[in-house]
């Protein structure tokens, strides 16, 4: 391996972290980051955190009574407070009465100790308000943020990113999915704590939700993975979804750097009009980023040689399949970018696993091995789960593919041209899971070629689970995916019990 020592426009040559206590959410700074009207309370109130649920709030947090589709935040304020609630913000003129009938909050806070009384802040919009106490927090917090979006991977290359950059840095990610016009929010507050640098991850399903994400987060890199047909049911082609994740672009100046996969036409036709610096990975295609001399350990994982403009490494992960290691390679361009050591990056990919249900490999007992990849799904990811599944060794290759949801009136189509992938791959059996678009996606794998009695259709994944552990022997390779509305998840666990 070779490597050029020079720290990159992130390292700590060219910026040092952020030093200094975590930030003090006090009621003052609370109500001017949300432009709102502090109207009981003491402003110099110091709140341990944020919480938009009663249920999970903690003694001394402060509450925000978001509205959403089915539920009124403000309705919740008297038990918030009951809770412990430090203070709450709530939609102007409802801080005398949380609800229709309901405790009158200026009395909940009177019958309060004084010294102690709950912070009341009133403002135009809780949910913006949220947003906007977000990103004060995050630029008062001095932390590098990376925003990583895409179709398809985004989850495992936040993951994988802040992995690689914790060999040297001190890092966050948002939880989970954190990762929409509340979530990311949230885990933006984290901030506070002034790691060096935050991970996070952008999701939509339409036009305008990531422009709000990034007017959230302000990321200095951006990681755009790909494009794809996950839902399809909410635009009109899958231009009109790359146009909608091309707002990763916004907002940039000179100092922003985009990650960029240059195996994905729709991404490059894109990425021209960004105003900041690009770096991109890939695997057919020429990049900054890339891999070649790859070795396909199958159930195993990956292996590859990686060049970059610092040198090349020669490294190899469990994760499964080329999806991943495009996935590897991103993160990989990020910790270049932050002077993270080739060494170090190689070192990381070797430990690495999948998280829960996004491609995990479970050996079970008699020899059946499980690729568990139940989490959700979309045409293109399952399609690229098929093409994993015909590449590994196994006695039998069993495809349980539940039903892929918001496709729209693209739904029967999408579904047939996977049941054909299925048929192309060589799956000794399919199960397919769901309504009517699963029951297509049957047909088409036994009109593309496979035997009528190795293809069933079941109409919920009880039932399918059921016929799998029926079915399901020794040496067997197992692929199960689908929607998270299907529930394919309790295929995997009914497996799991039975072959314990």
């Amino acid at each position: 391996m070779t490597e050029e020592r020079r720290p990159g426009p992130f390292g700590p040559g060219a910026a040092a972290g952020p030093e200094g206590p975590a930030l003090q959410l006090r009621a003052a700074w609370v109500a001017a980051a949300t432009a709102g009207e502090l109207v009981s309370g003491d402003a110099a109130r110091e709140f341990g955190g944020v919480s938009i649920d009663t249920r999970t709030l903690a003694v001394g947090e402060l509450f925000i009574a978001i509205r959403g589709d089915r539920f009124d935040g403000a309705e919740f304020v008297p038990a918030a407070l009951d809770a412990g609630a430090a203070g709450v913000v709530v939609p102007r003129g409802r801080s005398r009465r949380a609800s229709g009938g309901g405790p009158n909050v200026r009395s909940a806070v009177a019958s309060a100790e004084r010294s102690r009384a709950p912070v009341v802040i009133e403002v135009d919009d809780t949910v913006r308000a949220l947003q906007a106490l977000a990103r004060a927090v995050r630029r008062a917090s001095g932390t590098k943020v990376v925003a990583i979006t895409g179709s398809a991977g985004k989850t495992t290359t936040k993951e994988i990113t802040a992995e690689f950059l914790a060999a040297r840095y001190r890092v966050i990610r948002n939880r989970g999915n954190f990762n929409n016009h509340i979530g990311l929010p949230l885990s933006l507050i984290e901030l506070r704590q002034r790691p060096e640098i935050a991970v996070v991850e952008l999701g939509m399903n339409h036009a305008g939700e990531i422009s709000t994400l990034i007017g959230v987060a302000e990321p200095d890199v951006r990681v755009w993975t790909n494009v794809g047909d996950a839902h399809l049911g909410f635009f009109a082609s899958v231009d009109a979804i790359a146009d909608a994740k091309a707002e990763v672009l916004e907002g940039a100046d000179a100092s922003t750097l985009l990650v960029a996969n240059a195996d994905d036409d729709r991404v490059m036709a894109r990425v021209a009009s960004f105003r900041g610096r690009t770096v991109t990975f890939g695997i057919d295609r020429d990049a900054r980023v890339k891999a070649s001399s790859i070795v396909d350990r199958g159930i195993d994982g990956i292996g590859a040689r990686v060049t970059t403009a610092r040198g090349g490494v020669d490294l190899a992960t469990p994760l499964v399949g080329r999806g991943n290691l495009a996935n590897v390679l991103a993160a990989a361009a990020v910790a270049t970018e932050f002077d993270v050591p080739l060494d170090a990056i190689a070192a990381r990919a070797a430990t690495l696993r999948p998280a829960p249900h996004r491609g995990e490999v479970v050996r079970l007992a008699g020899g059946v091995t499980l690729l568990d990849d139940s989490y959700n799904a979309s045409p293109a990811a399952t399609t690229r789960a098929l093409e994993v599944l015909a590449h590994l060794k196994a006695g039998r290759r069993i495809a349980v593919l539940g039903e892929m949801l918001e496709l729209g009136e693209h739904a029967a189509a999408r579904h047939r041209d996977v049941g054909r992938a299925a048929a192309e791959a060589r799956v000794d059996v399919l199960l397919a899971v769901g309504g009517d678009a699963a029951r297509a996606l049957a047909e088409a794998a036994v009109a593309a070629g496979m035997p009528r009695a190795r293809v069933r259709h079941f109409a919920t994944s009880e039932e399918a689970a059921e016929a799998a552990v029926a079915l399901v022997t020794g040496a067997d390779l197992v692929l199960v995916k689908g929607s998270r509305g299907v529930k394919t998840d309790r295929v995997v666990e009914r497996l799991k019990a039975a072959r314990a």
